[in-house]
């Protein structure tokens, strides 16, 4: 016999229900208990099935390196050919780099454990860069068995937590030091698995802006995309959130323009918050990889521009490749706008963007 779920009173909701009242907490947790479980039954299954399916396309490519060819010429010729036909078909997310993993993980992982099926493919990404067996299928179960985020499992391989705890005497200072990793990098927000872009490339779809900002960031971004248009000094809208893949990291730039006066591509980074060295570090490699994967012949050094939006503190700072040469270095300054105009904008768009808000917040 089925088992009904607790009733409702109409006749207290139909007077006026609020927050406190005991029916619409009864009907508000009813309501959130089914959509979560509904988006974690969603979650389960794109997991799975895009992590079989990774599993059996290496499966096909091993195999087929099996039937008589070389690896190196089958990697060499086959995969690139095979990458080339299914990107047509299917999309991003099928270069031949990654059907490359696909092949190393049913290598590394030729048998998948049951219990590891709360893994995503970003968890088995890391994961395979663990060179020893014994280690990898620990830190599986661990990540599986404690529900490790991607972020928590970088960590733990980081600082080579199963090498530690293998050596150390003190195995409860070791795990203890671990646990704190974890708890400053807990799980993240479950809305941020349709933003991961595997998924998203698994599914088809394309990664747009709106998944991946947030408030006052978002208004920032709007405004300095209008600004930077609004100059007059040739720029030229090319995207937002523009996904990088640099090894294991997935990376996104918040706006891309291209300068045709410059004739270069400029980068510009939002940080909503204090700028750090970390910043700086990660806008040097943004503009070494987007040189590297975009920059065409005639083009200039790409620029990249890193703004803070720290309250009451607004900096600015450029990023120019090293190599750049002197009379280029000196002419983009003609043409980019200053830092003041730059703290002045922020300054500007964040008191606007918070009164509205504060305003709404009265309403």
């Amino acid at each position: 016999m089925t088992k009904k779920r607790a009733s409702l009173n109409p006749v207290a909701l139909a007077a006026g229900a609020t927050p406190a009242d005991p029916a619409f907490q009864q009907l508000h947790s009813q309501i959130r208990e089914l959509l979560t479980l509904a988006r974690q039954q969603v979650r389960r299954s794109v997991n799975d099935a895009m992590v079989q399916t990774y599993w059996h396309v290496g499966r096909l490519i091993v195999e087929g390196e099996q039937g008589g060819q070389a690896r190196a010429a089958y990697g060499e010729r086959t995969l690139p050919l095979l990458a080339e036909r299914l990107t047509v078909e299917f999309g991003k997310g099928f270069s031949a780099q990654s059907l490359w993993n696909f092949r190393q993980f049913h290598l590394e992982f030729p048998i998948l454990s049951t219990a590891w099926r709360e893994l995503s493919w970003s968890h088995y990404r890391l994961l395979m860069r663990v060179q020893d067996a014994a280690a990898r299928r620990w830190y599986a179960d661990e990540a599986a068995g404690q529900g490790w985020s991607v972020r928590a499992l970088d960590r733990q391989i980081g600082t080579l937590y199963y090498e530690r705890l293998l050596s150390s005497q003190d195995k409860a200072a070791v795990q203890a030091e671990a646990g704190a990793l974890i708890q400053a990098h807990a799980a993240p927000d479950p809305r941020d698995f349709i933003r991961d872009p595997y998924v998203l490339e698994f599914l088809g779809a394309q990664p747009g802006a709106a998944l991946y900002e947030k408030d006052v960031e978002q208004g920032l971004l709007d405004q300095l995309h209008k600004f930077l248009l609004e100059l007059g000094k040739g720029f030229a809208f090319v995207a937002r959130q523009r996904h990088l893949r640099v090894e294991n990291e997935d990376c996104f730039i918040d706006l891309v323009f291209y300068n045709y006066v410059l004739k270069c591509f400029v980068l510009v980074d939002l940080k909503v918050g204090k700028l750090s060295h970390q910043d700086v570090g990660q806008m040097d490699m943004y503009v070494r990889v987007f040189d590297e994967q975009q920059r065409q012949a005639g083009d200039n050094p790409t620029l990249g521009l890193i703004l803070s939006s720290e309250r009451n503190e607004a900096v600015a700072r450029y990023s120019l490749l090293a190599d750049s040469e002197q009379l280029f270095a000196s002419r983009y300054r003609l043409w980019l706008p200053t830092e003041d105009e730059l703290k002045a904008e922020l300054e500007r768009d964040r008191a606007l963007i918070e009164a509205a808000r504060a305003g709404e917040g009265g309403a």
